[in-house]
């Protein structure tokens, strides 16, 4: 695609839209987006506010707010392009690795971030100040406790997943 903001040609709507929904106009064609990658149940677009050159967004096209509410379909589907599009970004960027997340928070549409990362970069810092603050304070380390942590893992295994 060429520089320019483009609508899609043929979109479905977004299935259960959500109103006012940013992405859902993106979906449904009423708002532009630099799309990358396109097909029946996900899409992936550059994000308008990066941290890196070729930061990405891939969506489901279905109005969704949490990553784990998606279909069995829809989280293959977006990873698989998160995937996809994770490896063309390494060989298009040069870059060490892509940082993935997943929000739904402040724009209520999951959207999984794609973050071409270098070494040093100010994301990779970031990232290690974070793992640093992670490893140190005394509220953290209490978690590490192996009773706490024998009674976090016993409450997960008992937690009914569907």
């Amino acid at each position: 695609m060429g520089g320019d903001a483009t609508l899609p040609q043929e979109s479905t709507p977004a299935k259960g839209s959500g109103d006012g929904c940013v992405f859902c106009k993106i979906v449904s064609g009423a708002a532009p987006a630099y799309k990358v990658y396109e097909d029946e149940t996900t899409l992936c677009f550059l994000d308008i506010h990066p941290y890196t050159k070729g930061h990405c967004l891939v969506i489901p096209k279905r109005h969704v707010t949490w990553w784990h509410e998606m279909t069995e379909e829809e989280t293959a589907s977006v990873f698989k392009t998160a995937r996809m599009c994770a490896r063309k970004m390494v060989k298009a960027f040069g870059c060490d690795f892509v940082f993935l997340y997943a929000r739904g928070r402040r724009i209520p549409h999951t959207h999984i971030f794609l973050i071409p990362t270098h070494k040093d970069d100010v994301l990779d810092r970031f990232f290690h100040a974070l793992e640093k603050f992670q490893e140190s304070p005394s509220e953290l380390a209490r978690l590490k406790d192996a009773n706490d942590m024998v009674q976090a893992m016993e409450i997960l295994r008992e937690t009914p997943g569907e």
